[in-house]
């Protein structure tokens, strides 16, 4: 069982993920007459690794990029319906408390990158920075790993967007600027809620959402194409705040949105319902018959087409809801493509270094 909540943390599940064999139960020890000392709040720990690879890639039908960038593992963020906390499962550690706290930075992505794009037979196509973890999670103001791929990118005349719900992301306005002048970058901004006491509950360490509507409006001044992703979409959560959302990113300047529905492959099904448990007692058994509906009775289907929007009444009227609302605030634009006939592959290191070249 869950230790219950954790003041700053979006899970307190401590259970290991579903590749352990065997697992330590504090609750019985305590029952077998075991002293068991109380844990204190878990701080961040971040371990340096080098990656061997950093460019992943999809073939997905219903994910809109084939390549993506990942520098960081886990995400300080705490958001307790994150789709990627199974992956910490490989790690043999928990997807839960551990996701958010024991975080992994690929020290040399930006080295990896510049080398993977130095290929022969690499082709461009558009990379997205932040597909599983928030590459502008706190501890990216410590390693500047997001900063130092965009240098990269920028270099090469690289096209890539960067999926976030940090403020932190105006940091690198300077490169992000002229880069979304010219074609070559976007920015989507994650906005969940505008409540900013549900935000603190399901989205500990990100930005609050006041925040995020300074911060699309911010990039949009600079330059920067900027969309909105509402996601997740959890049903008698914040379901009933898609049109305020939507509204309230059109006047920050927000060119297009778009939503994907509440998901929750292997553990963040337990992990989401435990934190219903701690946070939304009175309304956690409705939240999982409507998400339950939306799944053919399932907590998740991860079939392509089903995973992102659901089938049923219910998704159908999600659907309804959120296309006439981007009619309405002139958000049902397609999202400007990428320029990818700029790019610069990056020349192969000399022995002499640039001195003749």
């Amino acid at each position: 069982m869950a230790p219950g909540r954790i003041k700053g943390r979006g899970s307190a599940w401590d259970q290991p993920g579903r590749f352990e064999s065997t697992a330590v139960d504090a609750s019985a020890q305590a029952d077998e007459g075991w002293e068991v000392e109380a844990a204190l709040p878990p701080g961040t720990t971040v371990v340096e690794e080098r990656a061997r690879s950093i460019i992943s890639r999809n073939s997905s039908p219903d994910i809109p990029f084939s390549q993506s960038i990942n520098p960081y593992r886990g995400c300080e963020h705490g958001c307790s319906y994150c789709f990627a906390r199974p992956s910490h499962a490989y790690l043999n550690l928990s997807p839960g408390i551990d996701f958010e706290t024991r975080l992994f930075a690929k020290t040399n992505a930006a080295e990896l990158l510049r080398a993977e794009l130095a290929l022969p037979g690499y082709r461009c196509e558009p990379i997205t920075l932040g597909a599983n973890t928030d590459p502008y999670q706190p501890i990216e103001r410590r390693f500047a790993l997001t900063r130092q791929l965009i240098d990269v990118l920028s270099a090469t005349r690289h096209p890539f967007s960067l999926i976030t719900k940090n403020a932190l992301v105006e940091r690198d306005l300077d490169l992000l600027a002229p880069l979304g002048r010219e074609g070559l970058c976007s920015v989507m901004v994650s906005v969940t809620t505008l409540d900013n006491r549900l935000s603190a509950r399901l989205e500990p360490r990100a930005s609050a959402p006041a925040r995020r509507l300074r911060c699309i409006r911010t990039l949009r001044e600079a330059g920067v194409p900027v969309g909105v992703l509402v996601a997740p979409v959890i049903p008698a959560v914040n379901d009933a705040e898609i049109e305020r959302i939507l509204e309230a990113v059109a006047e920050a300047g927000a060119l297009s949105a778009g939503y994907v529905l509440l998901r929750l492959p292997h553990e963040v099904a337990p992990i989401f319902r435990d934190w219903l448990a701690q946070h939304l007692p009175d309304r956690a058994a409705h939240v999982m018959s409507l998400v339950q509906q939306l799944r053919g009775g399932r907590d998740y289907d991860a079939r392509f087409g089903q995973r992102m929007r659901g089938q049923g009444p219910f998704a159908d009227l999600l659907a309804q809801r959120f296309a006439i609302a981007l009619r309405r605030h002139g958000l049902d634009r397609e999202r400007p493509a990428l320029d990818c006939s700029r790019f610069q592959p990056p020349r192969k290191p000399q022995a002499q270094g640039d001195l003749f070249g």
